[in-house]
């Protein structure tokens, strides 16, 4: 019987990374809605209209890819945005099957300061966090993001 103590890479390859990751995740995701709340928007909503103003997406697979869900809770996320006033679809030409999605004026308005409340959050999860300890954690966590992408 040995009394040696696993390592912490032992330790995160039994399931600690995972665990880890998504309790994060969850924490990030609880932080962000306190902060948004008042604004009335969720984090999804709020992750929606970041891609848009960021051009990372604008179709609703773009969307499906960006937040992991499939096109029906998409849908429905977006149908609640756009009860909103936030976003509205529009024809998309290259491909008529689909269709574009953009923000409103209400949505162009109300951006900035959910923006603004999302980085106050963020700033408050790095609290502590020196220059280079949060430059390390970003490629920690993009080089664990690079291996799962791998073959």
């Amino acid at each position: 019987m040995s009394n040696t103590k696993p390592s912490v890479l032992d330790e995160l390859c039994t399931g600690e990374l995972g665990f880890l990751v998504t309790s994060v995740r969850n924490g990030i995701h609880e932080a962000l809605d306190r902060e948004l709340a008042p604004l009335q928007i969720t984090v999804q909503q709020y992750v929606v209209l970041n891609c848009i103003v960021k051009g990372w997406g604008r179709t609703l697979s773009d969307f499906c890819r960006v937040l992991a869900y499939d096109s029906g809770a998409m849908t429905r996320l977006l149908d609640r945005i756009a009860a909103k006033g936030f976003i509205r679809r529009v024809e998309n030409e290259s491909d008529r099957r689909s269709s574009l999605i953009e923000l409103t004026e209400q949505g162009q308005a109300a951006f900035p300061q959910a923006r603004q409340v999302t980085e106050v959050a963020f700033r408050k999860l790095l609290d502590g966090f020196s220059d280079a300890e949060a430059e390390l954690l970003q490629k920690l966590l993009s080089r664990i993001l690079i291996n799962a992408r791998a073959d």
